[in-house]
């Protein structure tokens, strides 16, 4: 019984205003009977009960006035604040004063023998005492068995703010514990009443000796944290829940932190990497007011750079791609985030000449950002011709119009699969650079007229893109097993979109053309750790990874850089430009009329024999084509 009125008094329900002004009644009745004891004796108390019931009433009519001023009861007990206690004392002034004031105008039988400030005294204290210990109590956990216990990952600004949005928002549901620091001036000290304890794996014991289920990782010490792997991994191994910023929300570090933000984490979440820094303000300046068309904008890549363009208010969007259902749900989110901003979806295939030229006649677009291809290499080992169709000549459309038209800046989202590739979908998009390079030379050169900056960004996978591994290896999870994964030794070079399509942005927006800018993908990652840790954070036992060999044309590591190119520094250090061999223009135009031409035969052998003399460097691997090399 008793557990129950508590469960309903420290329940997210708030007592009504009549019950906190009679708690408040009831102590300052309280306080003038232990006054009156105190002053004349506990047997002349109860022998003078008129009096004293009569004192009670005076006393109280005076304190409910400033009850009723400053509005004490209208506060949430559970959630009283320095400022609550406060007010209850400045209350309990007001009624003092009045009380002393009617002593004066009414027969000293009454309130005379009373010690006024004594009761005053008495009865703040008591309403303190009462708010205090309510909050201790929820805040405890009272009366919620199931309130998980947290510990917090930093010690700043951070999580301090985490910690205040628990307590004030969050109570019942989790109990704060403690704080995790790697700062020895916090280590043993205690913050918000809670103990500080050192990172080192042995939090670990420290958490399950606490009984606490979770951890907050503040947004300042994400980026140490994720890099800490032996401690995420036996957090995961004692299935500690971690609590992370999602990675397209950012933190300004001074708006106050809520525990809504933080979400529960995805391996995406907790892969080695560095925080990667870009100056977008600056990139927005470029990109306000001008006309923006984007190739693939229903893909991952494509959809993300329309999110970010977006919001620097371009004079119009012309989204371009095949897909219509992921096109249209583009669509929406435009109409829906960004109604102010003028978006034409058009579904049609890059390589329709006719359909893009009318494209560029009409929206003559200032800067093109060409992320459209067809990407899945065994897809393409397969289907080489349309490789070429869609990935080379759609390039050489677009890349084409843009010199025609007019057009500042022409962006070219490539792939690390295009450094000696060793797959159709590699060599096809090298194939792309060296189309583009050659022609921003020629620009330059004279041999073609035009104002076109031609740019090209490389980099590797992004996480959680449509058709990686992660988005698989969940779906295999949920459907209970098998984990399927090429090679036990294969790794890959990871990048979050949103960060990739930022690097993109800066890049083109910076570059002043004819560059190949590299990406510093930071640490590669071993495909079978990544889904060891997926299974880990499902909280799956026993499921099988199974080793199904290497795909057609699929290699063991990605490279990011040729074994003969050098790179030079840029305007970030994420950004390199490569140093690559330079080709003339009108050679390439002509092995691309060749190429072009051979594809529509659909003889898969010849097709790609003719890329290999384009690409020297190309040599098959796991591949029916590999008799070529």
């Amino acid at each position: 019984m008793v557990n129950r009125l508590a469960r309903w008094y420290f329940s997210k329900r708030a007592l009504p205003y009549w019950g906190v002004v009679t708690l408040d009644s009831l102590i300052v009745s309280v306080a003038v009977i232990l006054v009156a004891a105190l002053s004349d004796g506990t047997v002349n108390t109860i022998l003078h009960w008129k009096n004293v019931g009569i004192t009670i009433l005076w006393v109280l009519l005076c304190y409910i006035v400033g009850f009723r001023l400053l509005h004490t009861y209208a506060g949430v007990i559970r959630y009283s604040s320095f400022v609550d206690l406060q007010r209850v004392a400045f209350a309990n002034a007001i009624g003092l004063l009045l009380s002393l004031v009617l002593r004066t105008q009414i027969a000293d039988v009454v309130l005379g023998y009373i010690d006024l400030w004594v009761v005053f005294v008495i009865a703040t204290l008591g309403m303190w005492m009462l708010r205090v210990v309510v909050k201790y109590l929820y805040e405890t956990g009272f009366t919620s068995g199931r309130a998980k216990r947290v510990f917090i990952y930093g010690v700043k600004q951070g999580g301090i703010s985490l910690a205040k949005s628990i307590r004030n928002e969050e109570r019942g549901k989790y109990i704060l514990t403690g704080f995790i620091t790697d700062d020895p001036n916090y280590v043993g000290k205690r913050l918000m009443g809670c103990r500080v304890v050192k990172n080192n794996l042995s939090l670990v014991d420290e958490m399950k000796l606490r009984q606490a289920t979770v951890l907050l990782v503040s947004p300042l010490y994400s980026e140490k944290f994720r890099n800490d792997t032996a401690l995420v991994d036996k957090l995961i191994e004692e299935h500690i829940h971690i609590h992370m910023m999602p990675p397209t929300i950012e933190w300004d570090g001074k708006s106050e932190l809520k525990y809504e933000s933080l979400r529960e984490v995805e391996v995406e979440d907790l892969l080695p990497r560095e925080k990667i820094e870009v100056d977008m303000e600056k990139v927005g300046n470029m990109l306000t007011g001008k006309g923006i068309l984007i190739t693939g904008a229903a893909g991952s890549i494509g959809s993300e750079m329309v999110r970010q363009i977006a919001i620097y208010h371009p004079e119009e969007l012309i989204l371009i791609d095949q897909a219509e259902t992921p096109l249209h749900d583009v669509r929406l989110e435009m109409a829906r985030k960004y109604p102010e901003v003028k978006a034409y979806t058009i579904v049609a295939s890059i390589g329709n000449v006719s359909r893009m030229e009318e494209v560029f006649k009409q929206y003559r677009p200032d800067y093109v950002f060409h992320a459209a291809a067809y990407k899945h290499v065994p897809m393409m080992e397969d289907n080489p011709s349309e490789a070429i169709q869609n990935n080379i000549y759609g390039t050489r459309v677009m890349a084409d119009l843009a010199v025609k038209y007019g057009t500042k800046k022409f962006v070219m989202v490539s792939t690390d699969k295009a450094v000696n590739p060793t797959n159709v979908m590699g060599c096809s998009k090298r194939i792309c650079e060296i189309y583009v390079q050659s022609l921003d030379k020629a620009i330059k050169d004279g041999k073609v007229e035009g104002v076109t900056q031609f740019v090209t960004t490389r980099f590797g996978n992004v996480l959680g893109s449509n058709g990686s591994v992660i988005p698989l290896f969940r779906e295999q999870i949920k459907n209970g097993g098998p984990i399927t994964v090429t090679h036990p030794d294969i790794i890959r070079f990871f990048m979050l979109i949103p960060e990739a399509c930022k690097l993109v942005l800066e890049a083109g927006t910076m570059g002043e053309g004819g560059e190949i800018f590299v990406f510093d993908m930071g640490k590669p990652v071993r495909i079978v750790d990544l889904a060891k840790r997926m299974i880990k954070l499902s909280g799956a036992k026993n499921m099988e990874i199974r080793y199904t060999g290497l795909r057609d044309g699929e290699k063991l590591y990605e490279e990011v850089l040729n074994d003969a190119e050098i790179t030079k520094p840029t305007f970030h250090p994420k950004i390199k430009i490569a140093a690559v061999r330079e080709y003339d223009y009108l050679r390439v135009k002509e092995d691309e009329d060749r190429l072009y031409k051979a594809s529509f035969a659909y003889h898969d052998m010849e097709t790609v024999r003719i890329m290999k003399e384009i690409v020297p460097e190309f040599k098959s691997q796991h591949s029916k084509y590999e008799i070529l090399d």
